[in-house]
C-alpha cells in the first residue's frame, strides 16, 4: 500500500532528485562546490514549485561534512540533522508569523554569532513577502553589511511586494511551474517505485490538474491511491477528484449543437450532483473548444499536435463537424473570457448553466457572421457591450 505522506516520503533531498528546475539547480550546486555563496537569495514562484526544498538541499549542501562540494552527502551528522529540522545554524522562519521589526532585530543578533556547529549560519525564510516594512528595514541593515558565513534564502509567491533595496542585494531566482510532461513523468517514477500500476491518461489528469505544481500533483494522487485500488485508473481519477469525464462532455456539446435547453440544463444538474470541480471543468471545457477549433481547421494533420489517437481524433472530428467554425470560435472564446466570471460570482452553478444556454442557444442569440469580441461580450451578459 502506497505511504499516506506521499509528499513527504518522495521530497527530493539532491539537486538531482528535483523534478525540473534543473538550471537553478545547477547554479546553486555549483556555488556549492566552489564555496561562492552570496549573502541573500529570494527564491520566487507558484506554490509547490520547490522553493523551500531547493533551500534545504542548499543548506546541507553548503553544511555536508565532505563540502565544498555540489551535493550534500545526506548521512553525515550535519545533512540528517538539516532533514530533520534539528540543525543549529540552519533557521527555517515562517515569514507570516514572524512580522515584526522585534522579530527582525533578534534575528540580527542571531546572525551576529558564528556557526556553531556547520559552516554557515543559514536563515531560510519561507512567505518571506509578509514582513511588515519596519522588518524589511531591520533585514536591510542586515545585508548592507553581511556577516562572514551567513546567508539568507528567501522564499516567496510574490516577489513584487519586496522593497527594491533588498531585492538589489539579492540573487533573484525564480522557480517556474513545471509543464505537464515533466509532471507526469514524475509521477510515473513514483508509482513505478510503489509498484502500482496506473493508465497513462489518469496520469495525465493529475498532471492537469496539478497545474504545474509538484506539490499539489502529489496529494492529489496520494488522495487517489488513498482509496487502496491496485491500478490507478482515469475513471477513478474522475471519480475521487470530482471531474467530468469524456462521456459527460460529448453529451454535453451534442446538445449545445442540437440546441437543447432542456438537456442543457440536465446535464448541469447531473455535473452537480457528482461534486464538480467547477473550475477544473471549465479549464477542461475551454481546451476541448480550443480542440474542436485546431481540428475544424487541420482535421487528421492535427492529430499528433493534440496527443489523440486516430480513434478518438477521428470522434472529436466528428463532434467538431456538428458545429460551424464561428460558432466554434465564438463558444470557445465565450467559455475562456467566462471562467473568472463564474467562479467569482455568488451562484455560480447558475453562472455555468447561463453561459451553457448561451452556446446552445448562439446562433439565435448572435448573427455569426458578425461575431467579435464585442458579441461574446454580450453573449456572457455584459449589458455594456454595444450589441450587432
Amino acid at each position: 500500500m502506497i505511504h499516506s505522506a506521499l509528499t513527504a516520503k518522495y521530497r527530493p533531498q539532491t539537486f538531482s532528485e528535483l523534478a525540473g528546475q534543473a538550471m537553478i539547480a545547477s547554479i546553486l550546486s555549483r556555488a556549492s562546490l566552489e564555496d561562492k555563496v552570496a549573502p541573500a537569495y529570494i527564491f520566487s514562484g507558484t506554490r509547490g514549485v520547490g522553493k523551500t526544498t531547493v533551500a534545504r538541499i542548499f543548506a546541507k549542501a553548503l553544511n555536508c561534512q565532505k563540502a565544498p562540494t555540489a551535493e550534500p552527502c545526506n548521512v553525515c551528522d550535519q545533512c540528517r540533522k538539516i532533514t530533520s529540522g534539528i540543525a543549529v545554524d540552519v533557521l527555517e522562519i515562517d515569514g507570516a508569523s514572524n512580522t515584526g521589526v522585534d522579530d527582525m532585530r533578534k534575528l540580527k543578533e542571531n546572525v551576529g554569532y558564528a556557526p556553531m556547529e556547520g559552516r554557515y549560519k543559514i536563515f531560510i525564510i519561507d512567505e518571506a513577502h509578509m514582513l511588515s516594512r519596519s522588518a524589511f528595514n531591520a533585514l536591510l541593515k542586515t545585508l548592507e553589511e553581511p556577516p562572514a558565513k551567513v546567508t539568507f534564502i528567501m522564499a516567496t509567491t510574490e516577489p513584487h511586494k519586496f522593497p527594491p533595496t533588498i531585492i538589489s542585494r539579492c540573487q533573484h531566482y525564480v522557480f517556474k511551474a513545471l509543464p505537464k510532461n515533466e509532471l507526469e513523468l514524475h509521477l510515473s517514477n513514483i508509482l513505478n517505485k510503489e509498484g502500482v500500476e496506473f493508465e497513462p491518461s489518469a496520469l495525465s489528469l493529475i498532471a492537469e490538474r496539478g497545474a504545474g505544481s509538484v506539490r499539489d500533483s502529489m496529494s492529489l494522487l496520494g488522495q487517489v491511491l488513498a482509496l487502496g485500488d491496485t491500478r490507478l485508473s482515469e475513471k477513478g481519477v474522475r471519480s475521487v477528484l470530482g471531474l467530468a469525464g469524456r462521456e459527460i462532455f460529448i453529451k454535453l456539446l451534442n446538445a449545445v449543437a442540437s440546441q437543447d435547453c432542456l438537456g442543457i440544463v440536465s446535464i448541469v444538474g447531473e455535473l452537480l450532483d457528482q461534486g464538480l470541480d467547477l473550475g477544473f471543468f471549465l479549464r477542461e471545457f475551454t481546451t476541448i473548444w480550443r480542440r474542436l477549433f485546431i481540428l475544424k481547421q487541420s482535421g487528421p494533420a492535427a492529430f499528433d499536435l493534440l496527443g489523440l489517437s486516430k480513434e478518438e481524433g477521428e470522434l472529436w472530428v466528428k463532434i467538431a463537424d456538428n458545429f460551424s467554425e464561428a460558432h466554434i470560435h465564438a463558444a470557445w472564446q465565450m467559455v475562456l473570457d467566462s471562467q473568472r466570471r463564474i467562479l467569482n460570482s455568488l451562484e455560480p452553478a447558475l453562472g455555468l448553466e447561463h453561459l451553457l444556454l448561451n452556446l446552445g442557444l448562439l446562433k439565435r442569440l448572435l448573427p455569426l457572421e458578425k461575431a467579435n469580441i464585442s458579441t461574446y461580450q454580450v453573449s456572457v451578459g455584459d449589458n455594456n457591450a454595444k450589441k450587432p
